[in-house]
């Protein structure tokens, strides 16, 4: 089974943060190192496959899907879509970020646009679709998604679970190669995190490729072909969910999902 996405050696820093003497006159402390978000990290994706990442917060789990999506820059490491190193500067990231598909823990829906706009917008300015076939295809997905009666409702209108639900039709209107789900439930109630689940359980078993951060262990159980848990910016542990999840070899891992059940 071939590759969709390799990374290999991804490293990324950023900056300490300034410290200012304040209003006490007392000299300024050292200047601390940069903090290492991502610490060599190599992983694939196959196609057809879903790869679940978890860890702590401040484990790198975001950053490393946002360094995939090229919304952040690597300082060392490949990051190879398809064979293609898409980390290299020369390229169009526009053109790269197209052949995926992103939702973050936040919906970003623009709340001035009805939902079938928000769901368009990609399809109409990166695409270049015509109007009418971005709706007709817009149209299509949110029924998918079961909100084929809310393509006229503004964001505010929706509630938290649709609102996300809307958030994931427009990532996957273009057929995107590559999905990319980022603690997606996180900002739910809990009574709407299931509807999410759901949804995201039968992309999977659509054969959809999907790279998904989650806090979510039961769903990690339901749906990942491979769990990855980060630590200190490192691929800890990995394996399937029954090895990673049911039977943890490394002691950070053991750590990590005793303290989520106590």
């Amino acid at each position: 089974m071939s590759h969709l996405l390799s990374l290999r050696g991804v490293r990324k820093t950023y900056p300490a943060p300034s410290r200012g003497t304040g209003r006490d006159r007392r000299p300024p402390e050292p200047p601390a190192g940069p903090r290492v978000v991502l610490d060599g990290i190599d992983l694939d994706v196959d196609r057809h496959r879903c790869v679940v990442l978890v860890g702590a917060s401040g484990s790198g789990k975001s950053t490393l899907l946002r360094v995939v999506n090229l919304l952040d820059d690597v300082d060392d490491g490949e990051i190879l879509l398809d064979g293609q190193d898409v980390a290299d500067p020369r390229l169009d990231a526009n053109a790269v970020r197209a052949r995926m598909g992103m939702v973050f823990q936040a919906y970003n829906l623009f709340p001035h646009m009805r939902v079938l706009d928000n769901v368009t917008l990609a399809s109409r300015l990166v695409h270049r679709r015509s109007k009418e076939d971005a709706e007709v295809a817009a149209v299509a997905m949110l029924r998918r998604v079961g909100l084929g009666h809310k393509a006229t409702a503004y964001p505010d209108q929706l509630s938290g679970g649709e609102q996300q639900r809307a958030a994931i039709a427009r990532a996957l209107v273009n057929e995107p190669e590559l999905l990319l789900l980022d603690e997606v439930t996180s900002a739910l109630d809990p009574e709407l995190v299931g509807e999410v689940l759901d949804l995201l359980a039968d992309l999977r078993a659509e054969g959809r490729t999907m790279l998904v951060a989650t806090h979510e262990m039961g769903f990690a159980r339901r749906v990942a072909d491979e769990v990855c848990f980060l630590h200190d910016g490192r691929v800890h542990e990995r394996g399937t969910p029954e090895q990673v999840l049911g039977d943890p070899q490394r002691t950070r891992t053991q750590e990590f999902l005793r303290r989520l059940t106590s």
